[in-house]
């Protein structure tokens, strides 16, 4: 009778994600974010694939792991097949479901700056399916099943991508707590509300104003801007507010800007859609309605 031998097997794809990961980005901590899992995890898939392979891939050291001359010798080889499955995947997901598209964004974003598009391009396209998913972190559009990305960035913006709006940054607050405000030497008399993300975004307007630094003024951090910005329309204090995210709370009078002077500083929220999707026939409409100043006119 014929024999048939067990096939051998080869190592399991989360553990060359993991090294590949991990490889790339120079750390496990950094792979395991990318990669949403523990370190723990990413340690015991690479340790899998060195006891597979019989070699080793990273030196482990008290300042944390380096690839070895094998791993960067694979690392590009291994890049590409992981680039090239993610295209598969957007393309399948592009083709079974052509009016679905997912977003990522920041949180903040996510709450004060993305309903009012949204609302138009429902009206613009009432067949769409739209999916919101809130990050801290913009996504790997090329690997994760994200169609678009809306981001603050810090300098240029990435190839491919575009500016939606110009960063201004500028104090906002309460029009009771304006009251009291007539100079920004005024503000050392209230409470100064940071926002966590953008720590030194007081620093900037003060020093632009010819004043000291805001770690010399009281104050209060949120990890979230839109947790500060309530704060700041229940009267809890002045917040440095990114413009693109305060319009409809200055529209409505609910916040006001106690003065004048805006700062510039190098950073856009920016649309960047993932490889391919320009290509789609939902792009443009998107586009159109993420750029629009007033999104209903």
């Amino acid at each position: 009778m014929p024999v048939a031998p067990p096939r051998p097997k080869g190592p399991h794809l989360n553990a060359l994600r993991a090294f590949e990961a991990a490889a790339r980005l120079g750390s496990f901590t950094a792979a395991a974010e990318e990669l949403c899992v523990t370190p723990g995890a990413i340690t015991q898939h690479v340790k899998a694939l060195e006891a597979w392979a019989n070699a080793p891939l990273f030196t482990r050291g008290a300042r944390g792991v380096q690839p070895t001359a094998l791993a960067l010798d694979l690392l590009p080889g291994f890049s590409a097949a992981f680039d090239q499955l993610g295209a598969a995947v957007h393309r399948l997901r592009a083709g079974a479901a052509p009016e679905q598209i997912a977003i990522a964004t920041l949180p903040s974003v996510a709450q004060l700056w993305l309903p009012r598009r949204l609302e138009a391009l429902r009206h613009a396209l009432p067949d769409l399916s739209v999916s919101v998913t809130a990050l801290e972190q913009p996504p790997n559009l090329t690997r994760e099943q994200f169609d678009l990305s809306v981001f603050f960035c810090e300098g240029p913006p990435p190839a491919g991508a575009m500016v939606l709006r110009k960063g201004r940054i500028f104090p906002v607050c309460a029009p009771q707590v304006a009251a009291s405000l007539t100079t920004p030497a005024d503000l050392a008399q209230v409470t100064l509300l940071h926002d966590a993300t953008w720590t030194d975004d007081w620093d900037l307007w003060l020093s632009a104003q010819g004043l000291g630094p805001a770690a010399a003024i009281r104050g209060q951090s949120y990890s979230l801007f839109a947790v500060a910005l309530e704060e700041a329309r229940r009267g809890a204090g002045v917040l440095m507010s990114h413009e693109t995210l305060v319009e409809a709370l200055l529209d409505s009078g609910d916040l006001i800007r106690p003065f004048p002077q805006s700062v510039a500083p190098d950073r856009h929220l920016v649309l960047d859609p993932a490889p391919d999707f320009t290509r789609r026939s939902v792009f443009a409409d998107i586009r159109t309605r993420f750029l629009a100043e007033q999104p209903f006119s």
